[in-house]
């Protein structure tokens, strides 16, 4: 039950870091809103939405261990620069995922944490931040991938996708469950990422399994 909660403490520090970057490279782009708006305090309490933010996230964490970024902040895009600020801005969420990526790869070689119950834990913490990063770069609407592209597409393109956006993140996560091959595909990259950065997947796994203590 431990690393239950403290899986759910860190992912949600993890989400207000990674919504931080969005908020803070669009201040240095031209939106100062989200000074007024509290986006560049890490309070929790300005990112996250009781239904979006932790429920829907901490289910299909629980299901499937997918670090699924559930807040957001509301950026003014018409008064970012350019349209290249509007892409800093998208890849600023997930660059600050594989930075922590980065620094609990680190933390758990430097610690000899590996095989402890405390390193399987940071493990899973640390693949949960790989599965952000690679879900967010994909070119989907509603992830910060198509936010990326989405200044470059034409006016009509991006209306619709923008109206889909929620449909297609649900029907995507879907199909991460229910559809073969799409499951194995995803995690397959993230196992990769990881395992690239010294995180022993048996530790993933274990940290996993500590995590659903109720499944033990």
């Amino acid at each position: 039950m431990t690393t239950f909660f403290l899986i759910v403490f860190l992912w949600i520090f993890s989400v207000c870091l990674h919504e931080f970057a969005h908020a803070i490279v669009a201040y240095k782009g031209g939106d100062t809103s989200v000074k007024d708006k509290g986006y560049l305090s890490l309070n929790p309490m300005n990112y996250l939405d009781p239904f979006s933010s932790i429920l829907i996230p901490t289910l299909v964490l629980i299901m499937g261990g997918i670090g699924l970024p559930g807040a957001a902040v509301y950026i003014n895009t018409g008064a970012l620069r350019s349209p290249v600020w509007q892409t800093a801005v998208s890849l600023a969420g997930p660059a600050m995922n594989l930075l922590i990526l980065f620094f609990i790869s680190l933390l758990i070689a430097a610690s000899g944490l590996q095989g402890s119950a405390l390193g399987a834990a940071l493990a899973f913490f640390a693949f949960l931040q790989a599965t952000s990063v690679v879900l967010n770069l994909l070119p989907i609407p509603g992830f910060d991938g198509f936010g990326a592209i989405d200044p470059y597409l034409p006016t009509d393109v991006r209306i619709t996708a923008r109206r889909m956006a929620p449909f297609a993140v649900m029907v995507f996560i879907a199909a991460i469950f229910f559809v073969p091959g799409v499951s194995s595909f995803i995690f397959g990259g993230c196992f990769r990422i990881a395992y690239i950065l010294g995180i022993d997947p048996y530790d993933i796994q274990a940290g996993f399994k500590a995590f659903r203590f109720w499944k033990s």
